[in-house]
């Protein structure tokens, strides 16, 4: 897009139509753009806010093509997609950022973790598994992954003992070892069409041991000077080995001898980049608009420390969902409350975020857990 192109009747295609979808949606409603998306459940979060839906699945190669040529510019907010069809109009000129290569290379983990590793970023010892020897070769715990598929801890297993071999992942699967982890870090990395970088705050990630889902995230992470401007400095080669045009969350592990490794990386706007939306100058959804649409990347400051958790389904429930305790939390000074219109909850499904804002991490963080001790998504059905 040149700079003379008229901005403002842009269209954008944005594949998935989840949370993600729709504060990107929002943002570019902002900014006066069309918005379509591509999703196949009827009044999913993005749609509500969009201008137009195509009920499709992200396999479906007749609607995939549909959006994007009924778009100037398409991108994502899920990689499980069908790269076939996109690469074949990407090739064809048409404008699908990040680019089709990007995502199928980050659809395959395993894949993802070569190239890096091949390219001198610092990555966990890792091997492919092509035979039930392979998943001894470490030795015990190891990690072992799903080349394919995996999220918010699917498709994910630590074998502790030669005796969980029996439940071992049976689909192309690597191992991994079990890094002796200190803290997880994130950090969110924009890249737009001219090669511009910017980089948000290091964030520190704390996980729900039940699920491995991300449960609270913290910004600025509680790290030294210097461990932050390596995981930057890691962060952003990453994206340039990747070449990737769009925002992408690099999720680093900080290794109790003080290395950093790169864990994975995701294509899109990450959980662990919530927080920008209350907190930074320009969000992390508005920045991936930006970046997609040849327009300058916007500033990442942080205006105020911030930390965010996710609010999940209660366990026990699932339904149509309830919201107990918003008025008491939302009596919590700069306290920001999303939800996300899913029109059902199950245990443990991401259902909507709170973001706390205060001058003192510590202190956001403390009025962050008194909100979800009171916050429960719970749903019209026990089981």
């Amino acid at each position: 897009m040149d700079k003379d192109f008229n901005y403002s009747n842009l269209k954008l295609g944005i594949i998935g139509g989840g949370q993600l979808g729709k504060i990107m949606s929002q943002k570019a409603k902002k900014m006066g753009f069309h918005v379509t998306i591509l999703d196949p459940t009827f009044n999913s979060p993005a749609a509500q806010v969009s201008d137009k839906h195509i009920i499709g699945g992200f396999h479906d190669a007749q609607k995939l093509e549909q959006l994007v040529q009924d778009s100037d510019v398409t991108t994502f907010e899920l990689e499980h997609v069908d790269t076939t069809i996109l690469k074949e109009l990407y090739d064809n000129g048409h404008r699908i950022h990040p680019s089709p290569y990007v995502i199928e290379l980050i659809q395959n983990k395993y894949e993802q973790k070569k190239l890096l590793d091949e390219r001198g970023i610092p990555v966990p010892k890792y091997k492919s598994v092509e035979s039930q020897e392979d998943l001894k070769s470490f030795g015990f715990p190891v990690i072992q992954k799903s080349k394919r598929e995996g999220y918010d801890g699917k498709g994910v297993l630590m074998l502790k003992t030669e005796a969980d071999l029996e439940k071992a992942i049976q689909s192309e699967s690597f191992i991994e070892e079990l890094v002796d982890i200190d803290k997880e870090l994130a950090v969110i990395v924009a890249r737009n069409i001219e090669g511009e970088i910017k980089c948000y705050p290091v964030v520190e990630m704390l996980f729900d041991d039940r699920t491995n889902i991300c449960d609270s995230v913290m910004a600025p992470a509680r790290i030294s000077t210097e461990i932050e401007k390596r995981a930057l400095e890691i962060s952003t080669n990453a994206i340039k080995v990747l070449d990737g045009v769009g925002i992408f969350g690099v999720e680093l592990f900080l290794t109790k001898s003080g290395d950093i490794l790169v864990n994975e990386i995701a294509p899109r706007p990450h959980n662990s980049g919530h927080y920008t939306v209350e907190a930074c100058a320009t969000s992390q959804f508005e920045q991936i608009i930006r970046a997609v649409t040849n327009l300058p990347l916007g500033s990442t400051k942080l205006i105020s420390p911030a930390v965010m958790i996710n609010l999940l389904g209660e366990e026990g429930y699932e339904g149509e969902p309830f919201i107990e305790g918003i008025h008491e939390a939302l009596e919590i000074p700069e306290l920001s409350f999303h939800f996300y219109g899913k029109s059902f909850t199950k245990p443990f499904r991401k259902m909507g975020h709170i973001t706390v804002l205060d001058d003192d991490i510590d202190r956001a963080l403390e009025k962050a857990n008194k909100a979800k001790k009171i916050l429960k998504i719970k749903g019209s059905k026990q089981i």
